[in-house]
Parts: C-alpha cells; sequence; structure tokens
C-alpha cells in the first residue's frame, strides 16, 4: 500500500473513533470529567492531600544516614 494512502486511510479512521469517543462521553457522563474535552477536574481534594501528607510523613520517618555507599549496593547479576 502506498505511503499516502496508509495516512489517509489512518487519518479517517482516527477522526471516526475520536468522534465515536466524543459521543460515548455525552451519553455516558462521568462526575469530575469536561464531557467536551474529556480531561479530568484537576484534584485538589482530600485524596491529593492526603497523598502529599504520606510522602511527607514517609520522607520525616527516613533516618538521616539512609543512603548507602557506593560499596553496600547489592548486586543485580
Amino acid at each position: 500500500m502506498h505511503p499516502e494512502t496508509h495516512l489517509q486511510l489512518h487519518t479517517i479512521r482516527s477522526a471516526e473513533l475520536r468522534c465515536q469517543a466524543a459521543d460515548f462521553r455525552l451519553a455516558h457522563p462521568r462526575a469530575g470529567i469536561d464531557t467536551d474535552t474529556g480531561t479530568r477536574a484537576p484534584r485538589t481534594g482530600l485524596r491529593a492531600r492526603l497523598g502529599l501528607t504520606m510522602v511527607e510523613l514517609g520522607l520525616r520517618l527516613l533516618p538521616d544516614g539512609s543512603v548507602a555507599p557506593c560499596g553496600a549496593a547489592p548486586r543485580t547479576a
């Protein structure tokens, strides 16, 4: 198949799939997702704050000398 023909068929198929996806989003709306673009709303709620707090707590629990010296690295092979 000629490359130009293949590219044109691919372009047509991708446009069809985008149209089907847009129709599906309109038929099945979900909370927190914009039905026009399909993008998620930014997470600024409890879940994000809890995750950042857990990371901060984990970093505080690490001892100061937690990094192993080069000679004590485990072997991989």
